[in-house]
């Protein structure tokens, strides 16, 4: 059999788009596009539309409670790693602990489930929270995709 490295992928995209709801499927569907190159599982694939889903929601219906504003997507590859930063420059978050907790939800108006945070930290591997309250919020999460440094050929 005949093997050839793997190149180390480097690479990094940003976009931003208004807040509106329709616009979450931009983002999973993006950010998914963005890591093929390292040919991820249907299931690493599932996570990460999953975690990006959650975050920009929670940016449209938290951050800016359905009203104008802008929402920030950055991604990074290094090597088989995936970053993912989603910003809103919203109303923010007065006490993430308790934000972050399992069914804490400030909108159960708006069928909201309070499960966003758990399920972003289920589907990826690290996940950290960054915001001020009347300056915004910044999402960032990690997800190491079980790519093979060797290809058969």
């Amino acid at each position: 059999m005949n093997y050839i490295l793997k190149q180390k992928i480097n690479n990094r995209m940003e976009m931003n788009f208004e807040a509106f709801s329709e616009n979450e499927a931009l983002a999973r569907i993006a950010v998914a596009s963005f890591v093929m190159s390292l040919n991820p599982t249907l299931e690493e694939l599932a996570d990460i539309k999953t975690a990006v889903s959650e975050a920009v929601t929670n940016a449209i219906i938290h951050g800016y409670e359905e009203g104008e504003g802008i929402i920030f997507l950055r991604c990074r590859l290094r090597g088989d790693l995936l970053e993912v930063e989603i910003e809103d420059k919203g109303k923010g978050i007065g006490d993430i602990e308790k934000a972050m907790e399992p069914l804490f939800t400030t909108k159960p108006d708006k069928d909201r489930s309070g499960m966003g945070f758990s399920f972003m930290e289920a589907f990826m591997d690290d996940l950290e929270v960054n915001s001020i309250p009347g300056m915004g919020t910044i999402v960032k999460m990690k997800k190491k995709l079980g790519t093979q440094s060797w290809l058969e050929l």
